[in-house]
């Protein structure tokens, strides 16, 4: 057990959900960290659930592509959460780079990292249910680690009725728009087909500025789902006969995710099936074609902010990222 005195060199980077984040460096290793600072409430009654819950998640999660918690120190009216450090987030990372976008390989390597991180996840029933480019950390040699799991739940049998106000309003699910009181590992993998998208086009698929506008954001790209689409839509309790109708037109979507390929088109829309219990799951989608050639061996993502890196001498690269053994 270290003591809130053993780091030095606090800057501050950021929030949370919950609190402000610092850099610091561990006095005797000098070993950067991450230090989360909750402020707790007097008039409350301790510590903040959602605080609760990602202490308690992240003690139960061993995976290389998931931030480590270090320690937990509480110090008078203040709690204090030990992260790995890492450099950048993905989107302070797409912001970096010409136009936004990440070269097809980069963003194939990333999407799987992030799909294992999922299948270890789900396969132990715990949602993320905030995934967004934010909550998603990237260090130099391209290792993703999903972070703040604040809003995270474990599935109970039976599933419990969920608060729908979960998920930036981008990358939220369907089922989540309308209204749904039950929901499952799905809403991960919709999410994460939005920020698989994003770092394709460099811009993000659904951009929608309320819940209705999302929502007819998604059904003019990928049509107005009726029950032949998804059977049970019209259960959900803010599904409405009178939705506008649009058509889903493949050629068109298609243009919008250039220089995706075949094989990587047909697993995003594998991921972006309409019904939950349709859409492919994390371990689903390692099992594609499209993730069956990720490269490894990728040069460092820092030559990406300087350069802007084609396919091409992609090929001719030497070195770059070691992944631990995942845990499935």
């Amino acid at each position: 057990m270290t003591a809130l005195g053993d780091y030095v060199d606090c800057e501050q980077i950021g929030e949370g959900t919950y609190g402000v984040v610092f850099r610091a460096v561990h006095r005797k290793t000098g070993t950067p960290v991450a230090l989360k600072r909750i402020t707790l409430d007097r008039d409350s009654e301790g510590v903040p659930s959602t605080c609760i819950r990602e202490i308690s998640l992240l003690k139960t999660l061993t995976h290389c592509n998931i931030v480590k918690l270090y320690d937990v120190i509480q110090s008078g009216m203040k709690l204090y959460l030990i992260f790995e450090f890492i450099d950048r987030d993905l989107k302070k990372l797409l912001e970096t780079i010409p136009n936004h976008r990440l070269p097809l390989e980069y963003a194939k390597s990333f999407l799987f990292q992030l799909l294992q991180a999922l299948a270890y996840c789900h396969t132990r029933r715990i949602i993320h249910r905030d995934l967004k480019p934010q909550n998603i950390l990237v260090n130099d040699r391209g290792i993703l680690k999903l972070a703040d799991f604040g809003l995270a739940r474990s599935i109970s049998i039976p599933s419990r009725i969920y608060t729908h106000e979960v998920v930036t309003l981008w990358y939220r699910a369907p089922e989540i728009l309308l209204g749904a009181q039950y929901y499952s590992t799905g809403v991960d993998i919709w999410s994460l087909a939005c920020i698989f998208a994003e770092m394709i086009r460099g811009k993000n698929l659904f951009t929608g500025d309320s819940e209705i506008d999302q929502l007819f954001s998604i059904f003019r790209m990928l049509g107005t789902p009726d029950t032949k689409v998804w059977p049970d839509i019209e259960r959900f309790q803010d599904y409405q006969p009178v939705f506008p109708k649009w058509y889903y037109e493949e050629k068109n979507f298609k243009t919008e995710l250039r220089p995706l390929n075949e094989d990587g088109f047909d697993l995003l829309k594998l991921m972006l099936v309409y019904s939950p219990e349709n859409r492919y799951t994390a371990k689903d989608c390692l099992q594609h074609r499209f993730i069956g050639s990720v490269r490894l061996d990728l040069p460092p993502v820092v030559t990406l902010m300087t350069t802007a890196t084609s396919q091409k001498n992609q090929g001719k690269a030497n070195g770059g990222p070691v992944f631990d053994n995942v845990v499935m």
